[in-house]
């Protein structure tokens, strides 16, 4: 095993060498830079001959400072000796981007965890549910549900939901943004993101505020997950050895839950990789949509402002997390079914 995770993890860094040139490239095509989005609008504004030599000197200066006239693989270099180096840092300011970087981060993770919660809670059960009494009502009706609102676009709900449950003229009413009221004083280094578990108050104000954007971020993945199980089980359930246990006597209950669920899990296990990202990166759409200050607002801020170290970082770690996600997903495997080896995974 120690063998195998070895190999994989060297298996990583090439690939993460090439997300990161192909990040970078699909970056620096976008129109404008940091010396446009920064001088641009001071260059225009500037009346005088003097004022616009001024503005054009220090874009210069500024351009030069950052290479961004250089060739794409002299940025490009200069960009992972950042990256190796803990340098990363704004444009604008020149100030390092980590300190911002993990509060956003603990934001996303605190939010995402509670949504992988609920998800798999929920999706687990209806979804063996919906296998071991295929075509009963409760089948139908849930079925019906889940297909409905896996139909329903998220920033489409989000939007409803923001302009129903959060208007003013209402006398009940969700928080229209934001994680806390203005009574709470914000919150300052990340060390401190978890003192609202500490402060009843503090916690059912936290709950209030991200109910809406966890029930956006659950309904979707939770019907999918949900049908996935249902079809997963199926399938298992239709297997010799289940009809062997059943003529046996063994219990209805017992065949699902325990011969049965163990191989029932491999397409909730395929599904890991895929939602580990968002864990870092968050659902762009619904924090901007509710201004939650984690990592999804966080990159879009900074995609429109052309800070290239800030939307790198965030890309390189949702490739971490999404090729962590395919390795846990292949150990898990070996878990959940001994028949399974490494090398059979690896292949």
């Amino acid at each position: 095993m120690l063998q195998y995770l070895v190999k994989r993890l060297l298996i990583m860094i090439p690939t993460l060498i090439g997300i990161m040139i192909i990040s970078f490239g699909v970056i620096k095509l976008a129109p404008g830079d940091p010396a446009a989005q920064k001088y641009g609008s001071a260059g225009e504004a500037a009346s005088g001959l003097r004022d616009r030599k001024g503005v054009a000197q220090a874009e210069a200066a500024f351009r030069k400072r950052w290479l961004l006239d250089e060739p794409l693989y002299v940025q490009f270099g200069a960009f992972v000796r950042r990256l190796a180096t803990g340098e990363l840092r704004y444009f604008r300011n020149d100030q390092r981007i980590w300190r911002d970087l993990g509060e956003r981060l603990l934001v996303s993770l605190k939010l995402n965890l509670i949504v992988f919660a609920l998800i798999y809670v929920l999706a687990i059960p209806s979804g063996i549910y919906s296998a071991a009494f295929p075509r009963s009502l409760l089948d139908r009706a849930l079925t019906l549900v889940l297909f409905i609102l896996y139909s329903l676009p998220s920033f489409w709900a989000a939007e409803l939901l923001r302009i129903w449950l959060c208007n003013p003229d209402r006398s009940f009413r969700f928080p229209v943004a934001g994680l806390y009221d203005d009574r709470f004083p914000p919150l300052e280094g990340w060390w401190n993101y978890f003192q609202e578990f500490h402060s009843w108050e503090r916690f059912v104000d936290y709950v209030w505020h991200i109910t809406l954007p966890v029930v956006c971020m659950t309904y979707g993945a939770l019907a999918y997950i949900s049908r996935q199980m249902r079809a997963g089980m199926l399938e298992v359930i239709r297997q010799d050895y289940i009809r062997t246990a059943q003529a046996k006597g063994c219990s209805k209950a017992r065949t699902i839950l325990v011969h049965a669920l163990r191989n029932g899990l491999f397409p909730i296990i395929t599904l890991l990789a895929s939602l580990l990202p968002f864990l870092v990166s968050g659902s762009v759409i619904i924090e901007v949509i509710f201004n939650i200050p984690g990592m999804g607002l966080y990159a879009y801020e900074h995609v429109l402002a052309r800070e290239y170290d800030v939307v790198m970082a965030t890309l390189m770690l949702s490739a971490v997390m999404t090729l962590l996600g395919i390795l846990v997903s292949d150990v898990m495997y070996v878990l959940v079914d001994p028949r399974v080896t490494f090398e059979s995974a690896r292949k």
